[in-house]
């Protein structure tokens, strides 16, 4: 499980100013060893084809029920099912009856690789932009120490929380800080706000569990 909590710094119906602000806070952090995953969410049979030619990184997986395929060996599953890159999309309509929606995703690719790709291609479909291994730095007029295990940025898509289940007409930049309760408070938010003050941006939200 993991300790960390997210806080939204920034909201905005232009998927684009969203990207370039999530860049500002991330380059705050960014360090040498810093990453970037992606992942969408797609509803119908012709945006998986569209991001499919728009993303030539990631793999495709479809839906499946939780126990479909309990007992099947791996390489006799549906290869949609199993995960394909562009390339191996089924052809044929048929393939994708009960799949919807189908998930894409990258994981741990160098920073600036797809990002603004993804942006432009997202639409209204919900998904994420992740950049992890940042490092904050220490700010001991305020006591804080530095944080690198939970220092990350996320740009949501279309919706307003990390578990991707609140559809939003628009793009929430979130910043994360380690998780630090006592008595019931989270000790940590003061860095939140912190952080996003360097970059000019402040916290307009609540914590996410993440």
């Amino acid at each position: 499980m993991s300790n960390d909590v997210a806080y939204p710094v920034f909201r905005t119906p232009d998927p684009a100013l969203a990207l370039r602000t999530a860049r500002r806070l991330m380059e705050f952090g960014r360090c040498e060893h810093s990453e970037v995953s992606a992942y969408a969410e797609l509803s119908s049979v012709a945006e998986v084809r569209r991001m499919a030619k728009a993303m030539s990184q990631g793999r495709f997986c479809g839906a499946s029920e939780l126990d479909e395929f309990e007992g099947v060996p791996f390489e006799d599953q549906p290869a949609l099912v199993v995960g394909v890159e562009a390339s191996g999309l089924p052809a044929e309509e048929a393939a994708f009856e009960g799949r919807l929606p189908v998930e894409w995703e990258v994981w741990n690719l160098p920073i600036g690789s797809i990002e603004a790709d993804l942006t432009a291609a997202i639409g209204t479909n919900v998904g994420l932009i992740n950049w992890d291994a940042l490092q904050w730095p220490a700010a001991p007029e305020a006591g804080f120490h530095g944080e690198s295990k939970h220092a990350e940025v996320t740009l949501l898509f279309n919706t307003c929380t990390r578990e991707l289940d609140e559809p939003t007409d628009d793009h929430t930049v979130l910043v994360h800080v380690r998780s630090a309760v006592f008595d019931g408070r989270q000790t940590n938010e003061p860095y939140a706000h912190w952080l996003a003050a360097q970059v000019g941006l402040t916290v307009i939200g609540p914590a996410q569990l993440c």
